[in-house]
């Protein structure tokens, strides 16, 4: 199922240069992770050993959350201020101790309704050593970021900052058996806006939908941005999947949107705080594709500075035994974070890296729980 389309020409930039396509050099014996059918027609994850894999993963994985001025001497004295031993010492022997086998976007709230922390490096990725999904800022529409214009997907500079993101990123990460696939933009902005981003409207204004002029210019403004990303991730990386933009599933969505991506996508993904059985199960029949839930958790979202919130393990339980069922579902990753700090506001630990032993240990059970169910159904 994973693509393996390359350029087989060069690409005209801004300026007249001549972009020739990078083929990364191709190590026969390594694998990567696909999608696959079992026979009862349930999609997977494939894993680059031949197993069938549901994405168990956590979001937002800073170790910023380490550094205010009352907890950093955990940071310098028991991991020595390095970032290589808090990944290796602290979330990866959690994460699994958890029950998790993957890590899904790792950037985290820093301060409400701004940008969020960087990215891992793929040297902090290899130190996690666990299968992961990687963001690519290809464009910052994020119903949560006020700060940045739109785009043009349609200009020269459109194309030219894709391969510029591309090659930053894909060519190094291009042979990691560990990478599951690529994201685009954290819930973007299409057709609907937040109060705190309503200065630049929509990528799209929806009135414009109210006819078939109007949905034919976003089949084409949407058909441009997809296929201009995917040519550049497939410029400089033909392994691993992609896993598209996260679309809020409870704003507007426009199927317009959607459908152009089809061709362009291996996976959908959705953020959905509310309803995410019902909205992912219409999503796969109506895309026909494999869907993700890339983010989702039960918590309390109105909450003042110096208060804190706890995830919701119960509910995580019954939610991932629910997606479970949907044949079209690859996997859960929960609306973290790692560790709270004090803008997110929650984390599976506090600040001094004390665990949530009680949602803790329902969400252990229930990962364990999908884990032998898997066994108990495909063993051989």
């Amino acid at each position: 199922m994973r693509r393996r389309l390359f350029l087989e020409i060069g690409v005209t930039l801004s300026g007249g240069t001549l972009l020739a396509p990078f083929i990364p050099k191709k190590d026969p014996n390594l694998q990567f992770f696909t999608l696959t059918q079992s026979k009862d027609g349930h999609w997977w994850f494939l894993s680059p050993r031949g197993q069938l894999f549901f994405s168990l993963g956590v979001n937002h994985i800073d170790p910023a959350s380490l550094h205010y001025p009352e907890n950093v001497n955990i940071w310098k004295q028991k991991y020595g201020g390095s970032m290589t031993r808090w990944l290796q010492e602290s979330v990866a022997v959690n994460l699994r101790d958890w029950g998790f086998n993957s890590v899904g976007w790792v950037q985290e709230v820093t301060v409400r309704q701004w940008r969020h922390s960087r990215s891992f490096t793929h040297e902090e990725f290899q130190a996690l050593g666990m299968p992961y999904c990687k963001m690519l800022p290809f464009t910052e529409s994020h119903q949560w970021e006020q700060h940045t214009q739109h785009f043009d997907f349609e200009s020269e500079e459109w194309r030219e900052w894709c391969d510029y993101v591309a090659r930053a990123n894909c060519a190094e990460l291009s042979e990691d058996p560990n990478l599951i696939g690529y994201f685009y933009s954290d819930c973007p902005t299409w057709i609907h806006t937040r109060p705190q981003n309503d200065w630049r409207g929509p990528i799209f204004d929806p009135d414009r939908l109210q006819n078939d002029k109007g949905k034919r210019e976003l089949k084409r403004y949407a058909t441009s941005y997809y296929r201009t990303i995917h040519e550049a991730i497939r410029r400089y990386d033909s392994n691993h999947l992609l896993l598209g933009d996260r679309y809020e599933a409870n704003a507007p969505i426009s199927e317009v949107v959607l459908e152009a991506a089809v061709p362009y996508v291996d996976v959908f993904s959705f953020q959905d705080f509310r309803d995410p059985v019902v909205n992912l199960d219409y999503w796969h029949k109506r895309l026909g594709k494999p869907v993700l839930l890339a983010d989702a958790a039960q918590i309390k979202w109105q909450t003042k500075p110096g208060e804190f919130t706890r995830n919701n393990g119960k509910w995580y339980a019954e939610t991932l035994n629910a997606l479970f069922q949907n044949p079209g579902c690859v996997g859960f990753h929960l609306c973290g974070a790692y560790q709270r700090n004090k803008a997110r506001r929650y984390g599976l630990l506090d600040e001094y890296e004390r665990p949530d032993a009680e949602n803790i240990s329902q969400i252990r059970e229930a990962n364990m729980r999908i884990k032998q169910l898997m066994t108990n159904r495909y063993s051989h």
